[in-house]
């Protein structure tokens, strides 16, 4: 879960391929195009003037089509490409301007990596694959083996770690490299188009891998992709680069709903708004009536005609689905609702897909009560409410 609290920022980054980034430099602060510097001096500007925070706890994803600058962006961070000017800071301090050594403990103790090559030792086993990065860092066998088994066990992989790479199968040899950035315990992941070199059903286990990790662990993950479905599916937020530039930073949704310009716009067309949208993104309590019973209980009656109604504790925890036919709110005791309420009600998490609350909402007699994982009550999702969200959208 995202605590709202900076743990990465970047501050005003530029990053100039050649050997006189200085002439590069003048001549953007001077207003010229990418395409012109290129044309007069043959640098290449890869990050032009990039500023954003990433949250812990979230999964921030940064995605734009080739040569966009999403994975030069990613080897900014942890300084394996060096910025020609700006800032970046982890947990507030500048780690631009760190010393050799220092910088190696960063990349050691704080940002782990994940590339798409797998790049894993074929004479090694799993296990000794996993705990690698530990053996260059000088951790003794006993403890290095103890940590990754432990990542092995994180990524399911506990019971192979005997085994060797080519006795695995691609989305598992993954996940060995995913276990062994892990066992540094890193307070970032990066992950530069980590799974695109997997088939598209590995590539979808593999992601959802990723969310389960995020959710049990709270890390804090930087994701390169250029593929949408992928970013849609995995970040909590999402920045989108072109030509070096950082165009829009936000949720999918309000990236889908207020476009910066006509690229980010022509990323998102044709998306399916049901993938996007999230159970809680809609669920409404707008046309709610809510009537308080003996001083303990709320009761939302929804809809004009006030067929449903929704019991709430005190701590806005759903306690029941009523039939509201017949019954008096301002006699009802607490008791005698409990004893109308409809056994065995269905309801949606706030965080399912919006798809797959489709068939559930279809089939369902009355508004489909959507709740957070602790059981507090978000609102309502009935079938007009979900045609409205998905004929707007």
């Amino acid at each position: 879960m995202t605590d709202n609290t900076d743990i990465l920022s970047i501050r005003n980054v530029f990053k100039v391929f050649g050997e006189d980034p200085d002439t590069a430099m003048k001549m953007l602060d001077n207003g010229a195009t990418k395409d012109e510097i290129f044309e007069k001096t043959g640098q290449t500007v890869g990050v032009f003037d990039a500023s954003f925070s990433v949250k812990k706890g979230e999964i921030f994803v940064i995605m734009g089509l080739s040569g966009s600058g999403k994975s030069t962006m990613v080897r900014l961070l942890n300084r394996l490409i060096e910025p020609t000017s700006g800032t970046i800071e982890l947990n507030g301090k500048d780690i631009t301007v760190l010393g050799d050594a220092d910088l190696l403990d960063v990349r050691r103790k704080e940002m782990s990596m994940v590339f798409q090559s797998f790049a894993l030792m074929p004479h090694m086993t799993v296990l000794e694959n996993a705990a690698f990065g530990l053996e260059i860092s000088g951790v003794d066998t006993k403890e290095r083996n103890k940590r990754a088994q432990e990542a092995l066990d994180q990524v399911g992989l506990g019971e192979h770690g005997s085994s060797y790479p080519h006795q695995l199968s691609g989305g598992m040899q993954q996940r060995v490299g995913l276990a062994r950035a892990l066992t540094n315990d890193p307070t970032i992941l990066l992950m530069d188009e980590a799974f695109s070199a997997l088939d598209p059903l590995i590539r979808y286990e593999m992601q959802g891998e990723l969310i389960r990790l995020q959710k049990e662990q709270e890390r804090t993950i930087i994701f390169i992709s250029h593929d949408l479905d992928e970013a849609i599916r995995i970040g909590d937020r999402i920045a989108i680069m072109e030509g070096g530039r950082v165009v829009q930073i936000g949720t999918p949704e309000e990236i889908m709903r207020n476009p910066a310009d006509d690229y980010v716009e022509t990323f998102f067309k044709g998306v399916d708004v049901s993938k996007l949208l999230k159970a809680g993104d809609v669920a409404s309590q707008e046309s709610s009536a809510k009537v308080l019973i003996n001083g303990t209980m709320n009761l939302f009656t929804q809809s004009d005609k006030h067929q449903f109604g929704y019991l709430i504790d005190g701590d806005d925890k759903l306690q029941g689905v009523i039939p509201m036919e017949g019954i008096d709110t301002t006699t009802a005791s607490v008791d005698a609702l409990m004893g109308q309420q409809i056994d065995g009600h269905g309801l949606i998490y706030s965080d399912a897909p919006l798809k797959d609350a489709l068939k559930q909402v279809a089939q369902s007699d009355y508004p489909v009560p959507v709740v957070e994982r602790n059981g507090t009550f978000r609102g309502v999702i009935s079938k007009d409410l979900m045609l409205q969200t998905l004929s707007h959208s």
